[in-house]
């Protein structure tokens, strides 16, 4: 499909050709599958401290290495899966971030069993008008902030306010699309016909 390069966007995403392309078909639109959901989750968390476009062209690397981010099989890693990601060269190897895959993983069954699903909980912080900011202009906010301590009370890992404020941008959690982008009043659209997960 060709991409109008001519249109007005967000400002990060004229850095490179890939970024382009996630802009303008994947970043911001409203998720709700739960396999997304924690993938783009776990993603965020490997970029701290790095550059989107390098998380960005490891991405396929990163799902075959851990099974697509199916939690329920990233929940059954052992040791020795451990050492093969820590010797895998196509992915971030740092251990840290890869045990706390694992072991979010292993909260996210909780959080199912619990919520009856992620996308039911995530959703909960969506901020409210009253909250809302100019697009782009923050790193962290009291919405991220408030999901980052509950995620943490839960016993996630890696999952800062600032981590969780760009999962929230690219979920569609948050509409933080600039003000001049095309792609804003299309992803209001989309949020205003978009139906919220419920929990049980």
């Amino acid at each position: 499909m060709h991409t109008n390069i001519e249109k007005d966007r967000c400002e990060w995403s004229k850095a490179s050709s890939e970024f382009i392309d996630y802009h303008d078909r994947e970043w911001g639109i409203p998720a709700t599958d739960d396999r997304d959901l924690f993938e783009k989750l776990c993603l965020e968390s490997f970029q701290s401290g790095l550059s989107w476009r390098t998380i960005l062209s490891k991405r396929d690397n990163f799902r075959n290495a851990f099974a697509d981010f199916d939690f329920n099989t990233i929940a059954t890693f052992g040791q020795s899966k451990m050492d093969d990601l820590l010797a895998d060269a196509g992915i971030v190897r740092h251990k840290g971030k890869i045990e706390a895959v694992i072991n979010n993983a292993k909260c996210a069954q909780e959080m199912v069993e619990e919520e009856g699903s992620l996308a039911a909980f995530f959703w909960r912080f969506e901020p409210q008008q009253k909250e809302e900011v100019t697009p782009q202009t923050l790193s962290k906010s009291d919405a991220s902030t408030r999901l980052s301590k509950a995620l943490k009370k839960r016993g996630w890992k890696f999952v800062g306010p600032t981590t969780v404020y760009s999962f929230m941008q690219a979920t569609g959690i948050l509409n933080d699309h600039s003000l001049t982008c095309f792609r804003r009043p299309e992803i209001e659209q989309l949020l205003s016909n978009f139906k919220r997960p419920l929990g049980e």
